[in-house]
């Protein structure tokens, strides 16, 4: 009877500390999401402010006014495109300062994630998140300027899967080191 008395305290004081790890697992996450929506906006209100001189509000409606459905060059396939892809320069420049914005903020997650040792599936996120913003920084910077046609606009939204693509892999890479 006593054995089974300390077999029961045991498990209870087994089950406490697993409960005490799994609420500042929880505290943990809701930190990281606090930071995230914080320095989401943050990176919205730096982005329009540094681009108020430009109208970019104004531009965004223009921009989205101007959609059509446009055919993928050598295919008989259309999608929505502006009607002049050249037109929006500014509003791709924005774009382009939110991508690595939000490329930083999961750099800084990434070390804070490594630091505060928190589970692997959610250090795997913040990485395939890095590659999918920073890849995403480089096609509009590449695709996306004033020699902007149809067919580069196109040939973006291709590198834009792509680059889905390889934010899968980098995720899946993390977690398969970590498993091993």
């Amino acid at each position: 009877m006593a054995l089974a008395a300390n077999s029961q305290r045991e498990r209870n004081k087994l089950n406490g500390e697993v409960g005490a790890q799994v609420r500042a697992q929880k505290e943990n996450e809701r930190l990281f999401s606090a930071i995230s929506v914080g320095a989401f906006f943050i990176i919205v209100g730096i982005v329009y402010v540094a681009n108020l001189s430009q109208n970019l509000l104004d531009r965004i409606i223009a921009f989205f006014s101007s959609f059509t459905f446009a055919q993928i060059p050598t295919t008989g396939l259309y999608l929505p495109a502006p009607i002049s892809p050249a037109a929006h320069v500014v509003l791709y420049q924005a774009v382009f300062q939110f991508c690595i914005g939000l490329g930083i903020l999961q750099v800084i997650l990434l070390i804070l994630r490594l630091l505060w040792n928190s589970p692997i599936a959610k250090t795997a996120e913040v990485m395939g998140n890095l590659v999918f913003w920073f890849g995403t920084s480089y096609l509009v910077a590449t695709y996306l300027n004033n020699a902007t046609n149809m067919s580069r606009w196109f040939v973006f939204w291709a590198g834009i899967l792509m680059i889905l693509g390889l934010s899968f892999v980098a995720r899946a890479f993390v977690l398969l080191v970590k498993r091993k």
